[in-house]
């Protein structure tokens, strides 16, 4: 699920131009000159595969992803850089209704702080949408939308699922960075996961406000209860407390990491010197406990069953100083297994298409779920900087399958604007791939692929849907929307900087 990051928060996503600084001279300049590889491009048979074998029977929707109850998940398309009554970057979000047919950029909800009913008002670089999470927080059966901004004094919203869609806003002070929904305490109840201002990194970490509201929440704001954040166990009597953490720290997504039925937190957070480290926070009814992961710069992770051992693993980007390597951190009922862990690049084999070049971004987003229904995760990664023909940065998606060794190449695409039906052409500086989500939007059991271009049409940018079959993806009525489709402003907008 990918997917909650900001193009200019701490350790979030950032497009090429905010990137280089934080490379090597020498790796920068390797980047800019990169180009002329050929991504490699589905026949029409490969890119419209479909499933040879019976198709499960439809389903529906996670309660937490469907807001209007129809039984088809909805998908949120964050636009943080949107130009709201005159204002730039004040930003705004996209909810576009699944269906059977999937998704119609007709059938939408396009929410700022402008909206009726939303608390406070359009303000100027607060990048609302840079961040958010659905899930039930209500209890009655719809499921709901917790958007945070850039600006994390601005604190974040509530929007509320009914019969008609997202409603109303609660407006839920100061604690503006990541908001999380899941059940984090096993009571079948959704909870929230709060974070507030991040601090500015030096070679310390700073101490982070953070909350942890007990579900159900009311729509006046009110929570069952409020838990500390963190387990006394990892209190250290300076940042980490049961109101604070060690920051700047971002939320990245939710599974369950041990198999205890709580859901875990896909977490990075600053450790101090220039170092990152992408942990799962272990829910409980005390608090979160920490489970150590990868080290990483933070490109962005996921959490999903890769190997089908009934836990939760989590997939990181980020991990090399080029950003061309994704580590999988396997779940065990103690956490993420220290010992256990895959690590793994274009090169893996099975993978399509030539030996890639350095820095092409491999995991620029990562989303993990089941999209061919063999009780294993598949992994989409987002490779934004990958040259297409001769168009530099025009980007990429691969979708790799999950085993029980973990991610295997064997069977993998690769996808960008010039395969066969997909929607657009591969063009320089689009960097398709900056974002993506696998969820269901058409109801069929199987899997979606969801992947936005941020820097489409001069950065207004735009989503596309790429069916999901029990082989994989499917490119056959594949579909693609953009703010005017939207009726949304589009200069400089970022649509798609996170979806989920």
């Amino acid at each position: 699920m990918s997917h909650v990051r900001d193009s200019v928060s701490p350790g979030g996503r950032r497009s090429r131009k905010a990137r280089a600084g934080r490379l090597s001279a020498a790796g920068a300049a390797m980047l800019l000159t990169t180009g002329g590889l050929t991504v490699a491009m589905l026949t029409s048979q490969q890119g419209n595969a479909a499933s040879e074998g019976t198709p499960p029977a439809a389903k529906k929707a996670d309660v937490g992803d469907d807001f209007n109850g129809d039984g088809y998940a909805d998908l949120v398309s964050g636009a943080p850089g949107g130009t709201v009554g005159g204002k730039s970057n004040a930003g705004y979000v996209a909810v576009t209704y699944g269906s059977d047919k999937g998704l119609d950029p007709s059938n939408k909800k396009v929410v700022s702080r402008s909206t009726k009913g939303v608390p406070g008002s359009a303000v100027g670089k607060q990048r609302f949408g840079a961040s958010f999470s659905k899930g039930d927080l209500d209890g009655d059966g719809y499921g709901d939308l917790a958007i945070g901004s850039a600006d994390p004094s601005a604190g974040s919203v509530i929007l509320w699922g009914s019969a008609d869609g997202l409603t109303g806003g609660t407006a839920v002070p100061s604690y503006g960075t990541t908001p999380q929904i899941g059940d984090f305490d096993g009571d079948e109840q959704a909870d929230i996961a709060l974070l507030g201002d991040p601090g500015t990194s030096g070679d310390d970490p700073v101490k982070q406000p953070a909350a942890l509201w007990k579900g159900p929440v009311t729509r006046s704001g009110t929570p069952a209860d409020k838990l500390d954040f963190l387990d006394e166990s990892e209190w250290d009597g300076a940042n980490n407390s049961a109101t604070s953490v060690s920051g700047p720290s971002t939320v990245r997504g939710v599974g369950d990491v041990n198999g205890d039925g709580r859901q875990d937190l896909a977490f990075w957070h600053y450790e101090g010197d220039g170092m990152h480290s992408s942990d799962a926070l272990l829910g409980s009814p005390s608090g979160f406990k920490v489970s150590a992961g990868p080290d990483s710069d933070g490109a962005d992770m996921d959490l999903g069953d890769v190997d089908g051992d009934g836990y939760d693993d989590m997939v990181v980007s980020g991990g090399s100083d080029l950003f061309d390597e994704v580590t999988v951190a396997f779940g065990t009922k103690d956490g993420l297994s220290a010992d256990r862990r895959q690590t793994f690049d274009q090169s893996i084999e099975g993978f399509p298409g030539e030996p890639p070049a350095d820095g092409e971004m491999l995991g620029s987003c990562v989303s993990v779920a089941d999209v061919t229904g063999d009780g294993r995760a598949e992994v989409a990664l987002g490779i934004s900087w990958k040259a297409v023909g001769d168009k530099t940065d025009a980007g990429a998606v691969a979708l790799l399958h999950g085993a029980e060794s973990g991610v295997t190449g064997t069977g993998s695409q690769v996808l960008n604007q010039d395969s066969p039906d997909v929607p657009g052409v591969a063009e320089d500086n689009d960097e398709f791939g900056a974002g993506c989500a696998l969820l269901d939007v058409d109801g069929d059991g199987h899997r979606d692929l969801n992947v936005s271009s941020t820097e489409e049409n001069d950065s207004s940018g735009a989503v596309w849907s790429l069916r999901g079959t029990a082989e994989g993806l499917t490119t056959e009525n594949a579909t693609s929307f953009g703010p005017g489709d939207l009726g949304a402003s589009g200069t400089k907008a970022q649509l798609g900087d996170s979806i989920r």
